[in-house]
């Protein structure tokens, strides 16, 4: 089990970018969160195995989307750590 933050910065919020990433992460197996952030940011929390993190990463900078991703990322950045506790399922903040 691994965790890892993820910020992403571009056309973002508003868009349905979050809601695609619950979406995403539930897929894969992922519990966490994605909130915005008051820089016009995405912090993504995810916990799960280091290839569905990679996964997820991947997907969110796929360019161009197979898989319908709203809004346009500019920049992604991955950071990785210990997993936290308290998390469970999803969720959009």
């Amino acid at each position: 089990m691994q965790s890892a933050t993820i910020f992403v910065r571009g056309h973002v919020q508003g868009v349905g970018f979050r809601w695609w990433t619950r979406a995403r992460a539930l897929e894969l197996g992922l519990i966490g969160f994605a909130r915005n952030m008051d820089d016009g940011r995405v912090e993504i929390c995810a916990q799960g195995t280091p290839e569905a993190i990679d996964k997820l990463a991947a997907l969110i900078q796929e360019e161009p989307s197979t898989t319908r991703r709203p809004g346009h990322v500019q920049v992604c950045v991955l950071q990785r750590g210990d997993p936290r506790s308290g998390l469970k399922g999803f969720q959009e903040r």
